[in-house]
């Protein structure tokens, strides 16, 4: 029986589109190309992520890739973008707000820098969370197996009672792996409460 549900962050609470972060820079596509491959496509985000990395540390090096006009913008890129509008995947908490007053854990487990915990209070339904798990403050990444268990082991959760949702296979794939239930978010909310009435939680279906 599920009793508790376990939520990604980007594109599952909140909209995580880099490309929309480098327009907010206002560059021209040359440079706009080039800083989203440079910050957003490059190792160095991963170990940011891992916390094998200080965001200081990858910075520098991204910067090392980029023409000096564009040190400043990758800045922003790394340790501003969440200082921006945080935009909340319509439905989402009212999903997580359901769910809470249904009797259900809630938790989030994310791959994110641990800046997250100066943000995460500004997303809708984040005041229902019972328990987070970011992979930067742990050191692993989804979907290693490792990151799953610390979940479990963290908050006591057995992995049969719990349902995960994130927007990457991958992520799912792991979390099956380790025993617990997941799907794929692709967006539609409709399909994501029919998914969890499907595994006997008694959301409400518009």
């Amino acid at each position: 029986m599920i009793k508790n549900i376990v939520f990604d962050m980007g594109r599952v609470l909140i909209e995580w589109a880099p490309e929309v972060i480098v327009a907010r820079e206002g560059l021209n596509a040359e440079d706009s190309a080039l800083l989203l491959r440079e910050v957003f496509q490059c190792g160095e985000w991963a170990a940011m992520d891992h916390g094998w990395m200080s965001q200081d540390e990858g910075c520098r090096l991204i910067c090392k890739r980029l023409p000096a006009r564009l040190h400043e913008n990758a800045r922003h890129c790394v340790f501003d973008w969440w200082k921006a509008e945080l935009r909340p995947i319509p439905g989402m908490a009212e999903l997580v707000r359901e769910v809470k007053c249904l009797g259900y854990g809630v938790y989030l487990l994310s791959n994110a820098t641990s800046c997250l915990s100066e943000y995460f209070h500004r997303i809708p339904g984040s005041e229902c969370f019972d328990g987070r798990i970011v992979s930067a403050d742990v050191k692993m990444l989804k979907p290693e197996r490792e990151i799953y268990a610390e979940l479990y082991r963290q908050y006591h959760l057995d992995p049969a009672e719990c349902f995960f949702i994130d927007d990457n296979i991958l992520n799912v794939d792991g979390a099956w792996l380790s025993g617990m239930n997941a799907t794929v978010f692709f967006g539609d909310m409709q399909r994501l409460r029919r998914e969890l009435n499907e595994v006997g939680v008694p959301v409400e279906q518009p």
